[in-house]
């Protein structure tokens, strides 16, 4: 916990004051927003085109690259969510696992970023789209009291360092692999024209 951590969390977090609609909002972002994108995903993976199926898996890399970092974090360093410290209301039931970093924020930032890098001009809604869920997701995680927002700022961070570096580490290969390839196809093309 940071020393910002205890005013922005009683700001974000509900109280007995809260109208019901907003914890109820928090509820359904929280618990429906990874469902909803795991099957646009998976459904992506299975009917879109060969170039979106290329992109939906480096998505689905950058997910789990922000999973595995965020669980070597709460492996390495364990931290107590603000209901275990007796901050604020908790409005799900959770479990105590380590608060720091958010995995679903990890996850709903990569997946945000990853959008980002892969979508073409044509598609600019879905980026918008998936950065407001992202942001959404982190809000509720605060709201619900289940996380401090130094936990989702980490969380989106990661998120969007793993996204970031899955597509690096594509290009790289796309590149390296375009660069074998050239020598060939000029070889080709001199034999092919005679030269």
């Amino acid at each position: 916990m940071f020393s910002f951590d205890p005013l922005l969390f009683a700001l974000f977090n509900a109280d007995a004051q809260t109208p019901w609609y907003s914890i109820q909002l928090a509820r359904i972002l929280s618990q429906w927003v990874p469902n909803l994108s795991a099957v646009l995903v998976l459904g992506t993976l299975v009917f879109g085109s060969p170039a979106l199926r290329r992109n939906m898996l480096m998505l689905l890399l950058s997910m789990a690259l922000a999973w595995l970092m965020v669980r070597l974090i709460r492996w390495g360093f364990p931290t107590q969510r603000p209901y275990q410290m007796e901050l604020g209301t908790l409005w799900v039931h959770h479990g105590g696992r380590s608060s720091f970093p958010s995995q679903h924020a990890s996850g709903a930032f990569a997946l945000a970023m990853a959008i980002s890098l892969g979508v073409t001009r044509h598609r600019k809604w879905l980026v918008v789209l998936a950065w407001g869920a992202a942001i959404a997701m982190a809000w509720s995680r605060v709201h619900l009291g289940v996380h401090f927002v130094s936990d989702v700022l980490a969380g989106a961070l990661l998120g969007m360092l793993s996204a970031c570096l899955i597509w690096r580490a594509t290009l790289q290969l796309r590149r390296r692999r375009h660069l074998r390839v050239l020598p060939r196809i000029r070889q080709l093309r001199l034999r092919w024209s005679g030269g």
